[in-house]
C-alpha cells in the first residue's frame, strides 16, 4: 500500500493489490501536508489503522503550531518564547480565543471581564463538603468543573455565540478560584475571595496562600512565575485532553462537561501528571550520590525504571518551553534562597549529567517542561497532588479555544473513530443448560 502526492500537491493516489484511488491532498500554511480519506471506506470498504492517531490529523486548526523536530512551539503564529518573555497569561488567553494580540484598550476590557468573573456560586462550596479532606484535589477539580453546568445554564446554548462567548470567559476565570479551593479544602484552611484589584496570576496566589488573620502579598517574583507556567502549559496543539475536549464537544455537550472531560484525560500520569512524576522520581533518588545508580539503571534495556521528566513524545529536539521553564526555576530557587533542599541537589545534577552525557545528547533525552515545572512549583510551596490541577486552570484556555473552533467549523462531525475488529465471528447463543 502506498500513498503519492503529484507534484502540484492536490491529489494522492493510494493503490492496495492492482486497485488505486485518488484522495485530495491538503496543504496547511506549515507544516505537513494530509491527504483527506474521509471517503475511503465508501469508496475502497477498508479503514486506516492508527493506533493513537499519532498519524491522523482529526481537524483542521489556526490556533497551536508544533515542530517536534526542530523544536517551535507557536500559538497564533508567535513563538512561545516571545510571548512568555514580553506578555502575561490574559494577553495569551485573548490571543487564543480571538487570534490576534490586543490593543490596549482590548486588554483592558478583556482583563476586566476576566476579573468580574472570578468569584463561584456560593452554593459551591458545598460541593467541596461532600468531598474527603484527603480527596486528591484533581478528583475535586473534575466533579466541580461539571457541577458547573448546573450553576451557570444560561451559557450552555452551543450554538449562541454570545453564550459561548460568556462561557468561554466564566471558564477562564473560575478555573483558578476552583483551583484554590480545592487546595485550601485538602488543607482544611478556609475558602479565599478573589479580589478584582489583583492580576491573575498574584490573585491565585493570593487565594492558595492567604489566610484571614492577615494580609497577603504575592511576590513578584513568583507570580511572574506562576504566570509564565500558565502561558507555557496554555495549549499544546491536539493532545489527550484537547482531543478529549473536541471529542466531547462533538457531540453538542455543553462546554463545562467538555471541560470536565479534559480535566479528567488530563489526569492520566502519562499526560498532566507527569511533573509530578518527575518530582516522585527525584525522591525515589533522594541524594546526590545516588545519582549514577539510577543513571545506569535508566541506560539499562531490561530494567523498567524510566528517568520521568526527560525527552519528550513530540519534541525531538530540546522543548522550547522547557528553555523558558529552567530560567524560571532558577529565578524562583534564587529569590527563595533555597540551597538545602536535597530534592533540588538531585534535580540539578542530573539537569547537569542529561545536557552533557552521551547516552542522554545521542538520544535526545533533554530536560522537558515537566522537569523544571515541577521543582519550581514544589519550591513555591504547592504539594505534588496540585502540579495537575494548575496545569488545568492554564490549558483551560486552551480547551475552550479548541471547542470553540471545533463548534464553529461547518466541517466537524461528531466524533467516531473505527477499530480493527479482531473478536470473535457470529456465533450462536448456546443455553446454559448445554453449556460445558
Amino acid at each position: 500500500m502506498d500513498a503519492k502526492t503529484d507534484a502540484k500537491g492536490k491529489a494522492g493516489t493510494l493503490t492496495v493489490g492492482n486497485k488505486n484511488w485518488d484522495f485530495p491532498v491538503y496543504k496547511g500554511t506549515i507544516g505537513p501536508d494530509v491527504v483527506d480519506i474521509a471517503k475511503l471506506y465508501a469508496e475502497s470498504g477498508m479503514f486506516t489503522y492508527d493506533p493513537g492517531f499519532t498519524s491522523t490529523a482529526s481537524c483542521e486548526s489556526k490556533i497551536t503550531y508544533i515542530d517536534g523536530d526542530e523544536g517551535i512551539l507557536l500559538y497564533r503564529g508567535y513563538p512561545i518564547e516571545q510571548l512568555a518573555e514580553h506578555g502575561d497569561f490574559l494577553e495569551t488567553c485573548y490571543l487564543l480565543l480571538y487570534g490576534e494580540l490586543p490593543t490596549p484598550a482590548q486588554k483592558v476590557d478583556f482583563d476586566y471581564r476576566v476579573n468580574r468573573h472570578t468569584m463561584v456560586h456560593e452554593q459551591m462550596m458545598r460541593f467541596f463538603q461532600g468531598f474527603r479532606r484527603d480527596a486528591h484535589p484533581m478528583a475535586v477539580m473534575t466533579g466541580c468543573v461539571g457541577a458547573l453546568s448546573a450553576f451557570y445554564h444560561d451559557s450552555t446554548d452551543i450554538s449562541d455565540p454570545h453564550q459561548r462567548m460568556i462561557a468561554s470567559i466564566r471558564m477562564i476565570a473560575k478555573m483558578p478560584t476552583l483551583a484554590a479551593m480545592a487546595y485550601k479544602y485538602s488543607i482544611g484552611q478556609p475558602f479565599m475571595y478573589p479580589r478584582n484589584d489583583l492580576d491573575y496570576a498574584s490573585n491565585f496566589l493570593r487565594m492558595c496562600y492567604a489566610v484571614p488573620t492577615e494580609d497577603y502579598k504575592a511576590n513578584p517574583v513568583l507570580a511572574r512565575a506562576m504566570d509564565r507556567i500558565f502561558i507555557l502549559h496554555a495549549d499544546h496543539e491536539q493532545n489527550a485532553s484537547t482531543s478529549t475536549v473536541r471529542l466531547a464537544g462533538s457531540s453538542g455537550a455543553n462546554p463545562f462537561a467538555c471541560i470536565a472531560a479534559g480535566c479528567a484525560c488530563l489526569w492520566g500520569p502519562a499526560h498532566g501528571g507527569a511533573n509530578e512524576a518527575a518530582l516522585n522520581m527525584l525522591s525515589e533518588i533522594g541524594r546526590v550520590e545516588r545519582i549514577p545508580e539510577f543513571i545506569k539503571r535508566a541506560k539499562d534495556k531490561n530494567d523498567p525504571f524510566r528517568l520521568m521528566g526527560f525527552g519528550h513524545r513530540v519534541y525531538k529536539h530540546y522543548d522550547p518551553r522547557a528553555k523558558i521553564m529552567q530560567k524560571t526555576c532558577h529565578e524562583v530557587l534564587n529569590e527563595l534562597g533555597i540551597k538545602d533542599d536535597p530534592l533540588l541537589d538531585v534535580a540539578m545534577e542530573l539537569e547537569k549529567i542529561a545536557l552533557h552525557d552521551d547516552y542522554f545528547v545521542e538520544k535526545k533525552l533533554y530536560p522537558n517542561i515537566d522537569f523544571y515545572s515541577g521543582i519550581t512549583l514544589k519550591a513555591m510551596g504547592f504539594p505534588t497532588t496540585m502540579f495537575t490541577v494548575l496545569f488545568a486552570v492554564a490549558r483551560t484556555v486552551g480547551w475552550i479555544a479548541q471547542w470553540k473552533e471545533m463548534i464553529e467549523d461547518p466541517k466537524q462531525k461528531i466524533g467516531r473513530p473505527r477499530q480493527l475488529y479482531t473478536g470473535a465471528t457470529r456465533r450462536d447463543y448456546v443455553p446454559i443448560s448445554r453449556r460445558k
